[in-house]
């Protein structure tokens, strides 16, 4: 059994060595070109095994993979820094202006999107006779449908768009991921036929309102008691140290207390952002605070992309597994478009939704590590191999060919 340190050794200098060379040549953004070294690196290792007698170059990296609970490691572990990083920079006054569109996109366009990705997902499988169960293509519906932060906040580094649009898409992507988990763990229930008594109407409204809820008001109760701390002293290590402790303590009661720990990181990071940074830091705390959770986000999203290329040498399917994923990714395309020009129609003359960047945003709703952590935590069965290479096949195609094409979409459609 390897342990932490060398597995955290092997995949830092990957990180780094492949973060050096598509520098170097300077051809992708970094998070898309790790991603794809991930991939072409897992593929390469393949084509040697089968070219090569006795080269078993690709069983050696499995077997250290196969120690990564990659579901664990991006859901119990990265998740809370990353969330908590990405909320830390979003403009809490814009965002407030822009609260209808947001909580409309993150909470009946999730819906929307699981519904028609589940039941197109179903048609589809039964269509190439490769018949999967509707409560189990609703599943992958609502793991795909939410739009990934990471994903999304590490995209919008690279295109440049209006402010209005900028924060609509990162307070989608704050909240939406919530939702979708809430969401997918109700689905989850009625797939693995949990008692009767749990998958009531009752027992959802109280396990949404649970988690959602209760994940919101422990993110804020706790991030008023750093915010309170930290303007209590003038001492940025100390500062710098109940940051750490506010992401790692909240998220772990979250955890304990079975409330939404993504939307409890989305709360404390939301409030440190705006009235910490403006009321409670001195500049020179401003600018230790800001430089950790940007070192933390770009190094934890480095290797959390090289992962997820990686990963793809793990994934076992069939030929039919590999028709139906590749169906699913202009499935899930079209169902986030749908679930725009819903809120667009209905929103119409309110002026918070503009039809002209309705492809721009459905184009935008990148997926990522969340999704194939999700996936790889369904249960074993018949269902979980046909979820899991459709989960990969969308979210590979989302950041690689979505991701790094956003900026020549914005440039020829986005409205102000």
């Amino acid at each position: 059994m390897m342990s932490i340190l060398n597995l955290s050794a092997i995949l830092l200098t990957l990180s780094a060595v492949f973060g050096w060379l598509n520098r170097k040549v300077d051809l992708l953004p970094h998070a898309i070109g790790l991603l794809l070294m991930g991939v072409a690196a897992s593929l390469v290792l393949v084509a040697v095994d089968a070219v090569v007698p006795g080269h078993r170059a690709s069983g050696a990296l499995g077997r250290v993979l196969h120690q990564i609970d990659f579901s664990a490691v991006v859901m119990d572990g990265m998740l809370a820094f990353l969330i908590f990083a990405g909320a830390l920079h979003v403009d809490v006054g814009k965002l407030r202006s822009h609260a209808v569109p947001v909580v409309v996109l993150a909470i009946v366009g999730t819906a929307i999107s699981t519904a028609v990705v589940g039941c197109g997902f179903w048609v589809i499988a039964r269509q190439l006779d490769h018949p999967l169960p509707l409560i189990w293509a609703l599943v992958f519906g609502a793991l795909i449908s939410p739009t990934d932060p990471v994903a999304v906040m590490s995209t919008l580094k690279t295109v440049s768009i209006p402010a209005k649009l900028e924060v609509q898409l990162q307070g989608e992507s704050l909240f939406n991921d919530g939702v979708g988990i809430v969401i997918f763990t109700v689905l989850l229930r009625y797939a693995t036929g949990a008692p009767a008594a749990e998958t009531t109407p009752t027992a959802i409204a109280e396990l949404l309102l649970l988690e959602a809820g209760g994940g919101l008001l422990l993110g804020t109760a706790a991030g008023y008691v750093a915010y309170r701390a930290m303007r209590a002293i003038d001492d940025y290590p100390v500062e710098v140290l109940i940051t750490l402790a506010l992401v790692t303590a909240t998220y772990a009661v979250a955890e304990a207390i079975h409330v939404s720990g993504p939307l409890a990181m989305v709360a404390a990071g939301l409030l440190i952002g705006d009235r910490g940074l403006r009321l409670a830091m001195s500049d020179t705390t401003k600018r230790y605070v800001l430089a950790l959770w940007t070192l933390i986000d770009e190094v934890l999203n480095s290797v959390l992309f090289l992962l997820i290329g990686l990963e793809v040498l793990l994934v076992a399917f069939d030929r039919g597994d590999v028709a139906l994923a590749l169906l699913a990714v202009p499935l899930v395309i079209a169902a986030r478009g749908l679930a725009l020009a819903v809120p667009v129609a209905v929103f119409a003359r309110s002026g918070h939704f503009s039809a002209r960047n309705v492809p721009f945003l459905t184009w935008a709703g990148v997926r990522g590590g969340i999704s194939v952590a999700l996936s790889l935590a369904v249960p074993d069965g018949p269902s979980k191999s046909i979820i899991l290479v459709a989960t990969y096949a969308v979210v590979l195609f989302s950041i690689a060919v979505q991701g790094s094409t956003l900026g020549w979409l914005a440039r020829r459609t986005v409205g102000t």
